[in-house]
């Protein structure tokens, strides 16, 4: 590992355990093991390692929803694709909500991380335009209804994750199979909105992480 991935490991623990507002360069450079100018060899800031750990230590949702095929195959298909995207979006606000709240309390660095995601075209709005254009070949392919439209469809559905991932780091619950069964709850409400007339009673589709495509 090199040192700057030490730095953003530390950093990221720092965070964890102290909260932004307490996170220094300082406890960063102790739990990593190096100077306090170590760190600013490699960042120009305190902001800059936060930002580093936002971008590289959080669980990936774009990567997903970039992912999701071209080609619509089956009905059974695109619930499982959507199944895998509810337990991706899971996984990231769980993870990313504790430090992205610490954002807001901080107006420059909010700035700063609002100029990253423009300059790397991330941010709320593409996961809900990326998911929006699957659902959209899922129509074309008729998959999913015609009358259903696919950005309230997009952000019924993160929308649905962000909220009970709220719920589950405010209540600090066990984890167990939780997020399987939120995710699996969500796609089969979702469905029966999205799904044409004659496939809206179809079964559930089989337990178990959709396989990355």
């Amino acid at each position: 590992m090199s040192m700057r991935e030490q730095i953003v490991d530390a950093a990221e623990r720092v965070i964890r355990d102290l909260g932004l507002a307490r996170c220094t360069t300082k406890e960063i450079a102790e739990v990593a093991g190096c100077s306090e100018g170590t760190i600013y060899r490699h960042f120009r800031s305190k902001e800059d390692v936060f930002l580093a750990v936002l971008a590289e230590r959080l669980p990936g949702l774009l990567p997903v929803l970039r992912a999701l095929p071209e080609e619509i195959g089956s009905e059974g298909e695109v619930r499982a694709s959507l199944q895998q995207v509810a337990e991706e979006a899971l996984a990231f606000y769980r993870a990313s909500m504790p430090m992205l709240l610490s954002v807001f309390a901080e107006p420059k660095l909010l700035d700063r991380h609002r100029e990253w995601m423009q300059a790397n075209n991330a941010g709320p709005h593409r996961a809900v335009e990326l998911l929006a254009d699957y659902l959209r070949r899922a129509q074309r392919a008729d998959l999913v209804s015609r009358d259903a439209d696919p950005v309230a469809a997009s952000q019924l559905l993160l929308g649905a994750c962000y909220l009970a991932a709220y719920g589950g780091v405010f209540a600090a619950p066990g984890t167990g199979s939780e997020p399987l069964r939120e995710a699996e709850a969500f796609v089969r409400q979702l469905w029966r909105t999205l799904a044409p007339a004659q496939s809206a009673a179809a079964p559930a589709p089989a337990r178990g992480r959709a396989k990355a495509r």
